[in-house]
């Protein structure tokens, strides 16, 4: 019976030990979408971000696009105009992977595309870099001996890797400007 209550004590230490820790270290993370440190809305500092066209290669300007479509989209989706004082600016790139061929028609069966872009934040006239990256992703899609069927599912595949890069970017982007007085 002695053991049982020694148990109990040191799982009690344990807790307390735990509980204390976790609440010295929660003054050290601030919520990205909460209060800034500058006092301004998360929102309000996302939408002030003018998104530039993406540079990419001759013929992968359509990630391009929908890259810079989801990106004012997520920004500033308030569909009110905001005043600027970031600019974003885009560079990036495509690459179609065959991971898998038929032996029989000796044809890919699916495609991976990789998408990679540069981005980096300035202040508004350019003279500032508030923070620049590279954020990468794929999405994948089947091939068909029809077509048409190949070239739609690639381009839904497009648009997939749009969000996601969008989203890698936007959170990125958040996340230093949450700590920006």
């Amino acid at each position: 019976m002695r053991q049982r209550a020694g148990y109990g004590l040191r799982a009690a230490g344990r807790l307390a030990g735990v509980a204390a820790l976790a609440l010295g270290l929660s003054a050290c993370f601030r919520p990205l979408y909460g209060p800034t440190a500058s006092g301004e809305s998360m929102a309000a500092l996302l939408a002030s971000i003018q998104v530039d066209d993406v540079n990419t290669a001759q013929g992968q300007e359509r990630l391009g696009h929908y890259l810079r479509s989801e990106l004012i989209f997520d920004l500033d989706g308030s569909g009110q105009p905001a005043p600027k004082r970031y600019r974003l600016k885009l560079q990036g790139s495509e690459v179609v992977q065959t991971p898998i061929v038929s032996t029989q028609t000796g044809r890919a069966e699916a495609g991976t595309l990789v998408g990679t872009i540069r981005y980096s934040l300035e202040n508004l006239d350019g003279t500032k870099v508030i923070t620049e990256g590279v954020a990468t992703s794929t999405a994948t899609y089947d091939r068909s001996v029809q077509r048409f069927a190949s070239q739609r599912a690639a381009r839904d595949a497009e648009i997939r890797l749009a969000k996601v890069l969008s989203e890698q970017i936007k959170t990125r982007i958040a996340s230093v400007l949450v700590a920006r007085p």
